[in-house]
């Protein structure tokens, strides 16, 4: 097991109600896998799988991306504003 926090913004958050996690997770788990978990226990952020950027420890990476235990993930939904 590996053990990762991710850091919520946006629908993220406001879906979760907390602005990051502490998770465990089975070693070789991709960012991908890892979102599918939210998906799965929070069907409601599921429109926005196909439109969320990833970070980890403050660079984007694609959604294959290994994980590994003590890093920081953010996901990164689009945004609007002024």
């Amino acid at each position: 097991m590996i053990a990762v926090t991710v850091k919520l913004f946006a629908i993220y958050q406001e879906t979760l109600g907390q602005d990051h996690l502490s998770l465990n997770l089975p070693a070789g788990s991709t960012v991908l896998d890892l979102l599918d978990r939210l998906v799965e226990d929070y069907p409601d952020l599921a429109p926005w799988r196909s439109v969320t950027r990833f970070g980890i420890n403050l660079e984007f990476v694609p959604p294959e991306t290994p994980l590994r235990s003590g890093d920081e993930i953010v996901f990164i939904p689009p945004v609007s504003g002024g």
